[in-house]
């Protein structure tokens, strides 16, 4: 049986690392992504350069995959960047990169690779989104939204390919511990901001929780389940507990009640 070609995007750390040495170990051909790649290949995968916000890099590194293999059997969308700051005060460029990276780009590279799926009859295409897409978090609104999108596009998606044999679904994970903290966009915060308080202390407990999150081995067995199932769900969640359960309270509870919970875990 010939070898399965995955493309994964922000292969060269965290989350989508461990997923492509991961599946690599699995013997499937792993191409992984990064902006600037320091070797060709590195712990099973191959990388390839992809700036996610590019165009022009979409279509140069989908065409370079394709001229190598003749074929994309799974995608697999991870690179994003995270975003913190009171939405009132984040610069509109860093709102459009969050929405680029999260959002724009992800669905530009799913319609590069959509022709040659169709064309060998088969596919799946995973979108790494993140359960604070479920929900509008404070101090992580852009992020929240921009996952949000990606989540709820996957849908539109699986509705119009409905009739063919490529896959689409969604893998949300909850806190890893991964460096995603240290390169995502904080809003400064201001001495003279009517947010300074509740954003310093949300601030302090968003990164409490990454220190303190889970493996991201966890994600990459998750991913390799899903890959091996006929008809993949629309939606998966990893994390603990109180991270599944919450987009679950969020479809039982009011409004109202589900916002004061949320509101008494940041201490709002």
């Amino acid at each position: 049986m010939a070898q399965e070609i995955v493309f994964i995007t922000g292969a060269s750390s965290g989350i989508g690392r461990s997923i492509g040495e991961f599946l690599a170990q699995k013997n499937y051909k792993v191409y992984g992504t990064s902006r600037q790649p320091k070797q060709d290949f590195k712990n099973g995968i191959h990388f390839l350069a992809l700036d996610i916000t590019s165009t022009e890099s979409i279509e140069k590194a989908t065409q370079e995959l394709i001229k190598r293999e003749g074929k994309i059997d799974i995608l697999i969308n991870n690179a994003g960047v995270g975003i913190t700051g009171p939405v009132e005060e984040i610069p509109d460029e860093q709102t459009l990169n969050v929405f680029q990276t999260n959002y724009f780009g992800p669905v530009q590279l799913i319609n590069r690779v959509l022709p040659f799926m169709r064309k060998a009859n088969k596919g799946l295409i995973i979108n790494i989104t993140s359960i604070a897409g479920y929900m509008g978090l404070p101090f992580r609104g852009h992020y929240s939204a921009s996952k949000g999108a990606l989540q709820t596009i996957t849908e539109a998606y699986r509705l119009e390919l409905r009739h063919t044999s490529i896959k689409l679904t969604t893998i949300a994970p909850g806190d890893f511990a991964t460096n995603i903290a240290a390169g995502r966009y904080h809003a400064p915060v201001k001495e003279d901001s009517a947010y300074k308080d509740n954003y310093e202390r949300s601030l302090n407990l968003m990164d409490e929780h990454v220190d303190n999150g889970m493996n991201p081995q966890e994600m990459a067995e998750k991913v390799y389940q899903v890959i091996q199932k006929k008809e993949p769900k629309v939606h998966y969640k990893v994390g603990d507990f109180l991270q599944k359960i919450s987009p679950k309270l969020k479809g039982l509870l009011s409004d109202k009640f589900y916002e004061r919970i949320l509101a008494n875990h940041y201490k709002l």
